[in-house]
């Protein structure tokens, strides 16, 4: 074990000789994540995917529960405003016209769900509230919950015995009462003489004279048969006891809204797949925004390409956000999924990285394959077959996902299954074969479906993330190691001028050293011949590049990294770009007129190139580390630090280095002191 720094907070993490850092605390990443109070946000979003979770609760008792909730706070604005604002979160100014829009909503979904018209929906309500005002027999409810549901778990458990004890045998019998109601609105005098109201309720017969007696018995077979849909078969299904006796029927239904969505998977990993080839090793990703990606692309194919695939990323991602946060297994901060995206987002939300931002496409790809697999596991279940069949990401295709379009094939499916019968002076009475409807969604979507690993999803790792200093031990436990004669060094300086000649050079070296830190390698073999016999890359690398390295050996791999990433990082400074971006401000303080005399007097007498090296490899190694603070305290003296340094490294530090190097300069001033040295290498040049 070893102690570190969490790369997004900072915090100390890990620990030593298998004891954690204090503070260390066992957590589950599937702990509670939900929020207290009204949490729902604007109303207009409660038809995402995402917001029509009902934590394994049927539709119609859920939607029910939510709507008598918002009656009450409704209730509760109008007598103390205050208490009923800070319930609800995020903030909003008017609770009385948030929460009518929210009834709205639950009005408008419990239609959906119960495939009642309005009248109808409205009707239900009054009945279910009716039937709260009655007096109930006193007895205990199944659940264990405090009176201010302070856990995840009371919440869901009085929700749950709410919806199932209270709502659910109401619902057994809401058809007989709502034709009661209907039968009484027919029969009301203040209503009946209504010309609508005789349309809708009436005989037709009073008012449709020409057709023949006994043909037309009730109004209903005037009127339109009710819409199909996901949501209303969720509530037949469970009203026919299917929960239990039709475990794949159910547990598709229930999670419809967003494994529809599962068939998007293969375009996005495709996306992703491009754009960690397009920039891995990429340090500074000049696009700020998704747009200007899109437009710097030179080709129109290339750029339809693009903003297809985009655009299907922002379509799921919006409708997923909050699904991410609170039933993800990749956890990201919450900020980060506050707010739909679109083309004027940060670009770095659509490159998969480890950290930040990058987490989000990688946190959708594994929640969208959780899916996937979630309804495969069900699939073996019922059928008491296991799947052995699993397909990596990258290998992802269309025909190995869960794929349909809902009102091509999925509707038309459902109605396939659908017959009406009518009796003499009653409702028209759909019937649906529910064994054949489950049967042929297992044949039709589910059945063959792979598990899909999660290993092999596109993640961008650049190299200069790498633990450079394990991998210099690795090749230097496999081959001997070189430095570079000064002939050879200078001439590399001298062929090596521009950032992207350098750039070049020093992929091919990063690539090289990475191979031999795994196999080895002949130390006297030369470089050019390694990377185009072994590695196989002298196609992807440009001649005048190949003829400049061709003066190396595979023993000279470790100073010719030392040497480009210190030419890299000169050329980023003519340029006025910051080379070192991922270190801390402690160790960039400027140095003082004095010490640049002081350091101007040594640079005279002593080994400027030499130094330069050193210096520039300890701040990439080890001032950019996260607890580098900690390990290397900025009131430290350069001369012995770099010194230390050095000798651990089994090398000798230079004499005039030890002798004439200025004590006054410190770990604080660091980053100045070579670039100091940088301007003093240039200037000597010049003359």
């Amino acid at each position: 074990m070893e102690i570190s720094k969490c790369v997004d907070c900072g915090a100390v993490i890990g620990g030593e000789n298998h004891r954690a850092v204090q503070g260390f605390a066992i957590t589950q990443i599937t702990g509670d994540r939900t929020q207290t109070g009204h949490v729902l946000g604007d109303p207009s979003r409660r038809d995402n995917p995402d917001m029509l979770d009902t934590k394994n609760m049927s539709p119609a008792p859920f939607i029910l529960t939510r709507l008598l909730t918002h009656m009450a706070m409704l209730l509760g604005a109008s007598k103390d405003r205050p208490s009923i604002l800070q319930i609800i979160k995020p903030a909003i100014p008017d609770p009385g016209a948030f929460l009518m829009d929210h009834l709205l909503k639950d009005m408008e979904l419990l239609a959906k769900t119960l495939g009642k018209g309005a009248d109808d929906t409205v009707s239900t309500v009054h009945l279910i509230v009716s039937s709260l005002l009655e007096p109930h027999q006193a007895r205990q409810w199944p659940c264990n919950y405090d009176p201010m549901l302070s856990k995840k778990e009371f919440r869901n458990a009085w929700e749950t015995s709410f919806a199932s004890d209270i709502i659910t045998p109401e619902l057994k019998s809401l058809e007989r009462k709502l034709k009661e109601v209907n039968d009484r609105i027919r029969g009301d005098s203040r209503v009946s003489s209504s010309p609508i109201m005789m349309v809708v309720y009436g005989n037709p017969g009073v008012f449709l004279r020409s057709l023949p007696e006994e043909t037309i018995h009730c109004s209903s077979i005037w009127s339109c048969r009710e819409r199909v849909s996901v949501q209303s078969l969720v509530h037949i299904v469970e009203q026919n006891g299917g929960k239990d006796t039709l475990p794949v029927l159910w547990k598709f239904l229930q999670k419809e809204a967003e494994l529809r969505l599962v068939k998007f998977l293969p375009d996005i990993l495709a996306l992703q797949r491009d754009l960690v080839k397009k920039f891995q090793n990429v340090t500074d990703v000049k696009h700020n925004t998704i747009e200007e990606f899109i437009q710097s692309q030179k080709a129109a194919s290339l750029t339809a390409w693009y903003e297809k695939r985009i655009l299907i990323f922002l379509k799921v991602w919006n409708q997923l956000r909050v699904s991410l946060v609170t039933n993800g297994e990749i956890k990201i901060l919450e900020e980060f999924c506050e707010a739909n995206l679109d083309m004027s987002s940060d670009f770095q939300v659509l490159l998969p990285r480890r950290q930040g931002l990058g987490l989000c496409p990688t946190a959708l790809v594994s929640y969208l394959i959780a899916l996937h697999n979630d309804l495969v596991y069900t699939v073996d279940k019922h059928t008491l077959e296991d799947t052995s069949y699993t397909v990596s990401p990258a290998d992802l295709t269309d025909l190995h996902v869960i794929k349909y379009e809902v009102e091509k094939d999925l509707i038309p499916l459902i109605l396939s299954n659908c017959q009406y019968s009518m009796e003499r002076g009653q409702e028209t009475v759909p019937e649906y074969d529910l064994q054949k409807i489950q049967q042929q969604i297992l044949t039709r979507f589910l059945q063959g479906k792979p598990l899909l690993t999660l290993n092999g999803i596109p993640t961008l790792v650049n190299r200069h993330d790498r633990n450079y200093e394990n991998i210099f031990k690795d090749v230097k436990g496999k081959l001997v190691q070189d430095s570079l004669p000064a002939l050879m060094l200078n001439a590399l300086s001298s062929e090596l001028q521009s950032y992207s000649d350098v750039c070049e050079a020093l992929s091919v070296v990063e690539v090289t050293l990475g191979f031999l830190a795994m196999t080895g390698g002949d130390a006297e073999l030369q470089l050019v011949k390694y990377v185009e016999d072994i590695l196989q890359m002298g196609d992807q690398t440009s001649p005048h590049i190949l003829k400049v390295l061709g003066r190396c050996s595979l023993k000279h791999c470790i100073a010719l990294w030392q040497l480009l990433s210190s030419l890299k990082s000169e050329c980023m400074l003519r340029l006025k770009r910051d080379p070192f971006v991922g270190i801390s401000d402690d160790y960039k303080d400027l140095l003082c007129e004095s010490d640049k005399k002081l350091l101007t007097a040594f640079f005279t007498k002593g080994n400027v190139d030499t130094l330069l090296l050193e210096m520039h490899e300890f701040l990439l190694l080890n001032l950019k580390k996260v607890n580098a603070r900690e390990d290397f305290k900025k009131t430290w003296s350069l001369k012995h630090t770099l010194v230390s340094y050095i000798e651990r490294k089994d090398l000798d530090a230079p004499p005039d280095m030890e002798e004439f190097f200025p004590d006054e300069i410190i770990l604080s001033q660091f980053v100045d002191a070579w670039k100091f040295a940088v301007l003093f290498k240039q200037e000597r040049q010049q003359r």
